[in-house]
């Protein structure tokens, strides 16, 4: 067969694209050398070379290499706070590559060492003190981590990424107050500084300031600076929205959301799934496959053993009923009374209703389920329920009607609505958008039971964290 010679055209398109690639290198090789210069005192300058081959041995993987090479540098140099750093950093691989706690505690500890050396550069104790943190966190040792942005705060003041890093860190161990302030510090500094703006916006809707919130929250995603695009933050706007009255906008954000890969869609906004498994709003016995027909099979059988014990811990001077906790309803009330909690048994409650309990003992897809609750949910005549989404597309909840008034009782899921019958278990995935109207003029109340996603493994569903 005989292959065409290219055309000039092709030729010269081709050379263009090698002459575009080495410049590309060039100046990604130069931008490289820069932030090197940063962090290389007058002293390391003069093992420049060494430190550079050093650190290439840790980006290529060759990091027993790069360590004997620090460990030389560092025992004629001591004082060298490159190679200490970049000692630390070759420690840090080594502790990813072999998921090791050792190696990860070994790492931090290097890190903190860096800023005493002699004649360190500020940029290299701000990235030594930063990664040491970011270690922390990812270690669990969140208070730690907290003190060690304090520090560098204070060795490096008013300079917004060491602030937002100190933001995130408060969040992370449940201060919204300081990090409140932080995020208001860097704006003040920064004003239109979009990492701050998201994580500022989040706390003012987590306080209901929803018309403060909202802006926030749009002006930060909108700068698409790293860290703003992020479903948390796309979820808590949409939210916010809702809440005052501009559902059209929130679908908006919501769809821009499930547009860039955040959400599986749309309505499915979970933030804690696995891939992979069966997405539908609505779902029959059949569907959920077994374990579904023979749970749904024993609580329609046992619903009036199960009602009545519900009817009969009603009694408000028994105060096992409590308000729902997670903000979600718009007027009304709205009281739970909970069995089981991320696959554990709440032993005094079902003290309280042992018949109950019982029955549901047999079902394991729902006692195991770490990602899911068994509860009395009793609703009053006048609550609405915001549209809200569950955290997590591993379950699937079934509703069992125990005392259903006549009319005026609905669930919107995704697109449709339903109600309930008593003695009847309707099944949908709650990770889909859903809202609930009480618009009787007498109680409803019914038995939540979360079941495993029919679809999840085994070990999946031994090994996913409880939520």
């Amino acid at each position: 067969e005989i292959i065409p010679e290219p055309t000039k055209e092709a030729a010269a398109a081709e050379e263009k694209g090698k002459v575009k690639k080495v410049k590309e290198k060039v100046e990604k090789d130069k931008s490289k050398s820069k932030k090197k210069d940063l962090i290389t005192n007058a002293e390391d300058r003069k093992i420049r070379k060494e430190l550079d081959a050093a650190d290439k041995l840790v980006d290529q993987g060759d990091y027993d290499e790069a360590l004997k090479k620090y460990d030389a540098l560092l025992e004629i140099f001591p004082d060298s706070p490159r190679a200490l750093f970049g000692r630390a950093q070759a420690e840090d691989k080594v502790a990813e590559k072999w998921k090791s706690n050792e190696w990860l505690q070994t790492c931090i500890d290097t890190y903190y060492k860096v800023p005493s050396q002699k004649n360190c550069p500020k940029e290299l104790k701000k990235q030594a003190l930063m990664r040491a943190a970011n270690r922390l966190t990812f270690y669990g040792k969140l208070r730690k981590a907290v003190k060690t942005m304090g520090h560098l705060n204070e060795i490096l003041p008013g300079q917004p990424d060491i602030l937002n890093q100190l933001g995130v860190s408060y969040l992370m161990v449940g201060n919204n107050n300081a990090a409140k302030r932080i995020f208001q510090e860097v704006l003040q500094v920064k004003p239109e500084d979009g990492f701050a703006k998201v994580h500022l916006g989040f706390i003012l809707k987590s306080e209901t300031k929803y018309e403060e919130a909202i802006p926030l929250l749009q002006e930060g995603i909108r700068t698409e600076e790293e860290g703003t695009i992020d479903g948390r933050f796309f979820f808590h706007l949409g939210d916010a929205l809702y809440r005052v009255g501009e559902a059209e906008e929130a679908k908006y954000w919501y769809k821009d959301g499930a547009d860039r890969g955040l959400f599986a869609s749309m309505y499915q906004r979970s933030l804690y799934n696995e891939p992979k498994l069966r997405a539908q709003p609505w779902w029959t016995p059949q569907e959920g496959g077994n374990n579904f027909v023979r749970a749904v099979r024993r609580l329609e059988w046992n619903w009036e053993i199960i009602r009545d014990e519900g009817l009969a811990n009603m009694d408000a001077e028994k105060g096992v009923f409590v308000s729902e906790e997670e903000n979600l309803k718009n007027t009304g009330d709205w009281k739970q009374f909970t069995l089981w909690q991320r696959g554990a048994k709440q032993e005094a409650n079902c003290n309280k209703a042992p018949e109950t309990c019982s029955i549901i003992s047999f079902i394991t897809e729902a006692t195991g389920c770490k990602r899911g609750q068994v509860k009395f949910s009793i609703m009053q005549p006048g609550t609405h329920v915001w549209p809200h989404t569950g955290p997590t597309n591993c379950r699937l909840r079934m509703h069992l009607g125990l005392v259903i008034p006549k009319n005026g009782t609905r669930l919107r899921v995704a697109d449709d609505i339903k109600t309930w019958e008593e003695g009847k278990v309707i099944i949908f995935d709650d990770s889909f958008e859903h809202e609930v109207w009480q618009d009787a003029d007498s109680f409803r109340l019914i038995l939540i039971v979360d079941m495993w996603h029919p679809d999840l493994t085994d070990t999946q569903k031994k090994t996913l964290s409880p939520i």
